[in-house]
């Protein structure tokens, strides 16, 4: 089952973005996903937290700042028929 995780922060207009694009190509494509806060964990605030929104899948970085839709609708059907 494929994972895809959206590392934000609260009061970030960039990850209310990505989680809207997000939550609609998960529904889409029938993925689960979630949201982590980098500033609950300090070593996701170092390793994420000048670039949230951060998109994971599986765990990996997919990419960060903004969505781009066509690529990780690409890397969610790979990653869904693996």
């Amino acid at each position: 089952m494929t994972d895809v995780t959206v590392m934000t922060r609260q009061g970030c207009h960039l990850c209310e973005q990505a989680e809207q694009a997000v939550e609609r190509i998960c529904g889409e494509l029938g993925v689960a996903w979630t949201t982590a806060d980098v500033d609950t964990n300090p070593e996701w605030r170092a390793e994420y937290g000048d670039y949230v929104p951060v998109i994971l899948i599986d765990g990996v970085q997919h990419g960060y700042w903004r969505v781009e839709e066509d690529r990780f609708r690409k890397a969610l059907v790979t990653a869904v028929h693996q």
